[in-house]
């Protein structure tokens, strides 16, 4: 039973990308997930609803059937991952991660409907999130979470602020403009809508002061708002960049063990290429750093500066 469980393993998570079916297996769930996708939205149109019922209603038999197998397979062969082997309970750990709980999500609207009385459009509509298992597949969307979770304080302490500035702007519209608009500003919650959006920068433009405080309130508003709508942004940009910076870092280390004994034979060529897949570089990102790489190697055993080539000696 071990061993089937690390064939399976082996097979749902790839460390060589040159298994052929592990590489069919992922774009066969890829596709499935795209059609998935296509399938929800189409179903919306009334017509085509109507007229394809039968066909949406198999897919999404075949989907949850494949779905619920791929995830009881993953919650099997967790204690073959590397990320959850020295776990008091792996198994336990796989369920509650972020990748596990997203493929819960995507089977779950399914059993629901036949254990809760819902609204069966509301449950066709939570099928959607089964876009978010294409995570596990995508370099930049991983990178992405990754920088979310790097960067969970900044990002709360973001919106820790932009709830403040809106309780503030919120209060202040209320006090200059709830007299002359009691429809629109006779409430700090009704006056809520107008400083998300002025704080937001979105301005929707049917909710505006109207009165000469209102008016000015509402500049100095708008211009934080500009500032606190680049806040998360700029947390982000920097975040990724961070991110890519220190990954190019540890394909550089690797490269240069490599180039230990001077070649990069086909096993390493392997390994560097697998490395490279899961830190989510390009080719020609990773071109440019075994260029660089290599060129200061060949400069180092000659002697030669790798940056100018000039003789050291």
């Amino acid at each position: 039973m071990v061993q089937l469980r690390k064939v399976i393993h082996g097979k749902l998570d790839p460390s060589d990308r040159s298994d052929l079916v592990g590489r069919l297996l992922d774009l066969f769930l890829i596709t499935l997930i795209a059609i998935n996708v296509a399938a929800v939205i189409l179903e919306t149109v009334e017509s085509i609803e109507t007229r394809y019922h039968t066909v949406f209603w198999v897919i999404e038999i075949i989907s949850v059937a494949v779905f619920t197998l791929e995830y009881a397979a993953r919650v099997w062969t967790s204690p073959e991952n590397p990320e959850f082997q020295n776990s008091k309970n792996p198994r336990l750990a796989y369920i509650t991660s972020p990748l596990a709980l997203i493929d819960l999500v995507a089977i779950l609207p399914f059993y629901l409907g036949f254990i809760v009385d819902m609204d069966l459009r509301f449950l066709r509509v939570l099928r959607l999130l089964r876009i978010l298992k294409l995570t596990r597949y995508s370099s930049a969307m991983s990178m992405l979470l990754d920088v979310f979770r790097e960067e969970a304080n900044a990002f709360f302490a973001g919106f820790f602020i932009l709830i403040v500035l809106l309780v503030i702007a919120a209060s202040g519209a209320y006090l200059v403009e709830h007299e002359v608009q009691p429809g629109k500003f006779g409430s700090i919650p009704a006056a809520m809508w107008w400083a998300m959006a002025t704080l937001t920068t979105v301005g929707y433009g049917d909710v505006t002061p109207i009165t000469p405080a209102g008016k000015i309130f509402g500049s100095l508003v708008g211009v934080v708002g500009i500032g606190i709508a680049a806040l998360p942004a700029g947390i982000l940009a920097s975040g990724m960049a961070d991110l890519l910076r220190r990954r190019r870092a540890e394909l550089i280390k690797e490269l240069r063990i490599a180039l230990e004994d001077g070649v990069i034979d086909p096993a390493e060529e392997r390994e560097l290429e697998e490395i490279r897949r899961h830190l989510g570089l390009s080719k020609r990102i990773a071109e440019e750093i075994r260029d660089d790489v290599q060129r200061s190697h060949s400069g180092g055993l000659t002697g030669q500066c790798p940056h100018c080539g000039r003789n050291l000696g």
